[in-house]
């Protein structure tokens, strides 16, 4: 099966360039930027050599597993509302992945109902564990245009060894990478439109916190070497974390590594 666009993602305009190999997806999608591409354009490789998360991460990208990015269109888009992307994305991916695999087992009993979570800022956990992650990356390109890439690494055949990590195919997903591109297209330019270039982020919000992992449970975060403990109360107008700490105050967070229950008490 060879990799191809969605219906409604093709019918909104949206192209796809499919490569064997690439060092990283988001870094070829900017560099289209820098050639004058607007976008929606989809890059996607069969191989990545060279995948990055967030914070200079490496992202593992194993065969079979899904290695893609969407350079998307941001005239219009006042700068306040450009992270707002990784929520639209998020909200897309997680539906993507409940559109193609349907319910899918717990893969630590092989029994129940599936459990996927978004886990701020920009991962998708499967019981707990880490299935996907995205990488919002964004430049301001010569002569004061902006380009915004929103990079997707799902681990659909396989997850990195020793790490805390999920793959598709445990829980017996036999779709394969291709099948979950023309589904999280399609989810993306569905939540892209509603979105509406940030007028409609209220309802996006909303739909984001349905699904979040560890709402209303003890929360850890790490920045660089500060912890910030307390409870996971809600994200606010523009998608940052907030924690009610044991003093009753309110703190606003806007990046670090989040740690929940048990690991969060670690952290």
């Amino acid at each position: 099966m060879s990799y191809r666009l969605g219906s409604e993602a093709r019918a909104q305009g949206h192209r796809l360039h499919v490569h064997d190999s690439l060092g990283s997806t988001n870094t070829e999608a900017m560099a289209q930027a820098r050639a004058g591409e607007t976008g929606p354009l989809w890059v996607v490789t069969q191989r990545q050599e060279a995948g990055r998360g967030r914070r200079g991460n490496v992202w593992a990208s194993l065969p079979g597993n899904l290695a893609a990015s969407v350079l998307w269109p941001v005239a219009g888009v006042a700068a306040g509302h450009l992270a707002e992307l990784g929520f639209v994305a998020g909200l897309a991916l997680i539906e993507a992945l409940e559109t193609a695999c349907g319910t899918l087992p717990d893969t630590r009993t092989g029994r129940g109902a599936r459990s996927l979570w978004l886990k701020w800022p920009n991962d998708v956990l499967l019981d707990g564990r880490k299935l996907a992650g995205l990488l919002l990356e964004a430049e301001t390109l010569p002569g004061g245009r902006r380009a915004a890439v929103i990079g997707f690494g799902v681990n659909v055949a396989a997850a990195p060894e020793g790490l805390e990590a999920a793959s598709l195919a445990a829980t017996g997903y036999a779709g394969g990478a291709e099948a979950l591109l023309e589904h999280l297209s399609d989810r993306m330019a569905v939540r892209a439109r509603a979105w509406d270039r940030g007028r409609n982020f209220a309802d996006l919000r909303e739909d984001w916190l349905a699904r979040a992992a560890g709402l209303g449970s003890e929360i850890a975060v790490r920045s660089g070497e500060h912890i910030l403990r307390g409870v996971f109360e809600t994200i606010d107008e523009g998608g940052r974390l907030v924690i009610l700490a044991p003093d009753g105050k309110r703190h606003t967070v806007t990046a670090g590594e989040v740690h929940f229950g048990t690991a969060a008490t670690a952290a």
